[in-house]
């Protein structure tokens, strides 16, 4: 990493424009911040098939199914945010936990919209056969399911009223694990192709980007530098709206002086949750199982996170110009 990757990271860092006690201990409820008519409405996890007890995730999908309930409004698809499946998966697209944690747990009569989803670390896994190939290939092998995995990397275009709303670039940041990773080649043809995406006359007043590593965390894993190298120049340069992230087991919502983007980090899905860092950035960071609900019209995008007892935590509100304000 260049020293001036290293320094607009530190700059960052140093230029953290709330502090994170600003919000610290409100709690918002949904009435504060009623939906606007005629929003989209999207929900998102991350961090969420977990392998074991399955009482964490159980307990946000009860929750998600509720907040839809009694909102009276169904979401038009589902963002799952990597992490997928944990542990061994043993059949690969007829493996039961699609059925269990996934099928079941999310029902179709609840979210009939298509779940869209990317690769986090532990879906490398090979324990004991590819989830990696399992999860690209269980569309093609199970026809008419809502799971949503063209490939590694892919845009969404999202609509409203038949007109454009939202350019979704969905990417895979899985650059370093364990087990497995991006090769090079696969590294440098996503850089080329999210530069060119990113290059393409703007239809849609929102662009976002979705990757299960964040840029930059409170969380246990903290910031990540290789890929902050190669996508944060990129996302100033194109005004990019957000970056929604897993990884970290928590929800976060992280802003830095003068930079177009919001980060979100959703990972309370159903992996046990960790405490973040006091670190000083904020506004919002907590270590606890829930979800995040989106709501998207052309002149707001309203961004809450709630826990598993539906209890709204933190909300903000961003305008298409980047400029961004909390919800109380």
């Amino acid at each position: 990493m260049s020293e001036g990757s290293i320094s607009r990271r530190a700059v960052l860092k140093q230029t953290f424009c709330f502090s994170a006690s600003l919000l610290a201990g409100r709690s918002l409820a949904a009435a504060e911040t009623p939906p606007a008519p005629g929003a989209s409405h999207f929900l998102m996890i991350g961090d969420w098939g977990w392998n074991g007890d399955l009482q964490g995730q159980s307990a946000v999908a009860r929750a998600m199914a509720r907040h839809v309930g009694d909102a009276g409004w169904k979401p038009e698809a589902l963002f799952l945010l990597g992490d997928n499946f944990y542990g061994p998966f043993k059949g690969g697209t007829d493996c039961p936990r699609w059925k269990t944690q996934f099928s079941d747990m999310y029902p179709k009569s609840v979210f009939p919209g298509p779940c869209h989803a990317i690769l986090g670390n532990h879906d490398y896994d090979d324990e004991p056969v590819a989830k990696l190939a399992a999860e690209l290939g269980y569309a093609k092998a199970h026809p008419g399911t809502r799971w949503n995995m063209p490939a590694k990397w892919y845009r969404l275009e999202l609509t409203q009223g038949g007109k454009p709303l939202a350019s979704v670039l969905m990417l895979d940041s899985n650059y370093h694990n364990s087990v497995a990773s991006l090769t090079p080649k696969e590294k440098s043809e996503q850089l080329s192709w999210l530069k060119a995406e990113l290059e393409k006359p703007r239809t849609a007043p929102w662009l976002v980007v979705m990757g299960h590593h964040p840029l930059y965390s409170r969380g246990k894993h903290g910031d990540n530098p290789e890929i902050t190298a190669d996508w944060d120049e990129l996302f100033r340069k194109h005004k990019v709206h957000f970056y929604f992230a897993g990884h970290d087991h928590d929800l976060q919502h992280l802003e830095f002086e003068k930079h177009p983007t919001s980060f979100v980090i959703s990972g309370g899905g159903g992996a046990h949750v960790r405490q973040p860092e006091e670190d000083g950035r904020g506004p919002f960071a907590e270590g606890v199982h829930g979800f995040t609900h989106l709501e998207i019209t052309p002149q707001r995008f309203v961004v809450r996170h709630l826990d598993a007892n539906r209890k709204v935590l933190h909300a903000f509100a961003k305008l298409p110009d980047c400029s961004w304000s909390p919800l109380s």
